[in-house]
């Protein structure tokens, strides 16, 4: 259990720390650097340019990355008292984040690109960048929490408030950017509406400024839109499992696993009852369409494990979390000498898609994440 080890982000750290805040324009971010000085750290405030057009990326609450961003950013710095600067990373973001993106849903699988964006953006090219500089570590307004044990090793934990919870997107942490990464909201038990009255508190105009929802680089929420302008259109079959002709499409990256809505088929199934995208071929671009039950997975492989912290020895029993706003299954997994991670599922879970992370629990513990690569149906989809 780990309720009694000391959280280091709650405590006066032993010494001052150089530490180098993201700050995104938001209100997260904002009071995390504003608690990191207050814990006695020498705080330098900086925002991530990742928009080579930074006029492009927010409509509302969605997406981020803005000239109003940046701003928003510089005013918190201002109050709360800090040095800031803007970092251009844009083209580092366009070719480890969107490009990454692309390719993926091209390839037919799902994935997840804030992971991606704190595997290389976050914690490798402005942590390295920080290191570099001088930096001891790099503060984020992450929900989640940093243990720091007796023999001084890191582990990575949920937040206190499970309603904000973020450690499925830093799951891809290893060992030596934990040592690195500050997390000031993650470890107090404070809900998002309080650091909202914290920030007004403090005098930060960002206290009312609305959280950013969905992908940050495709501000109007239409991904297959986004996807079309780059990948073009490719009409192909939309077929039930039995490869019977439902209807078509124009590209079968516009599709994920689980998809119920926007398949246009033109009449209802015999039962009556809806279809889910069961598969996608981007070899034959071909989408198959079937009934929710043939969703159910028992297992799966996955590839890429990252640990936070000693990789694991020998089959064990964990929860998982598959998604970013998903609930956590008990699962069986083991790493195997090739690198693979076997798991298999306690009880069918559905939804699961290629491409996506799964990330392993223990209790509160991020134990790692990997990225999945085949799944293991209950019931087999006709070849």
């Amino acid at each position: 259990m780990t309720e009694n080890l000391p959280r280091s982000e709650s405590l006066p750290h032993p010494r001052p720390l150089r530490v180098l805040a993201a700050m995104s324009g938001g209100v997260d971010s904002a009071v995390a650097a504003a608690r990191a000085v207050e814990a006695g750290h020498d705080v330098t405030g900086v925002h991530l340019a990742l928009s080579a057009n930074p006029q492009s990326f927010r409509t509302g609450a969605r997406g981020c990355c803005t000239i109003e961003d940046s701003r928003d950013a510089r005013r918190a710095a201002d109050v709360i008292g800090i040095p800031f600067y803007c970092w251009d990373l844009a083209e580092r973001f366009r070719e480890d984040v969107v490009e990454d993106f692309v390719a993926e849903y091209e390839a037919g699988r799902t994935p997840n690109p804030c992971l991606r964006c704190n595997e290389k953006i976050k914690f490798a090219a402005l942590l390295d960048k920080a290191l570099a500089l001088g930096f001891d570590a790099v503060c984020t307004g992450h929900y989640a929490t940093i243990v720091t044990k007796p023999d001084g090793t890191r582990e990575l934990h949920r937040a206190s408030d499970m309603a904000k919870d973020q450690s499925y997107v830093l799951g891809v942490l290893d060992e030596r950017q934990l040592a690195h990464a500050m997390f000031p909201l993650g470890d107090t038990l404070t809900t998002k509406e309080e650091i909202r009255a914290e920030a007004e508190r403090r005098g930060l105009a960002v206290a009312k400024k609305p959280d950013s929802h969905d992908i940050c680089f495709i501000a109007d929420g239409d991904t297959q839109g986004f996807l079309a302008k780059r990948l073009g259109t490719a009409e192909g079959d939309i077929v039930d499992e039995a490869g019977n002709k439902l209807g078509s499409h124009e590209g079968a990256y516009g599709f994920t696993i689980g998809q119920r809505k926007g398949l246009r088929i033109g009449h209802p199934a015999p039962d009556g009852k809806p279809r889910y995208v069961l598969d996608i071929s981007p070899v034959t671009n071909t989408v198959t369409v079937g009934p929710a039950t043939s969703l159910d997975v028992s297992a799966l492989t996955a590839i890429k494990p990252r640990w936070c912290g000693t990789p694991p020895t020998g089959p064990a029993t964990y929860t998982a979390q598959l998604r970013a706003h998903g609930g956590e299954t008990e699962v069986r997994a083991e790493l195997l000498p090739s690198g693979t991670l076997e798991v298999t599922f306690t009880e069918p879970v559905r939804g699961v898609a290629p491409g996506q992370a799964i990330v392993l629990y223990d209790d509160t513990r991020v134990v790692g994440s990997a990225t999945i690569a085949t799944t293991t149906r209950t019931t087999t989809i006709p070849a």
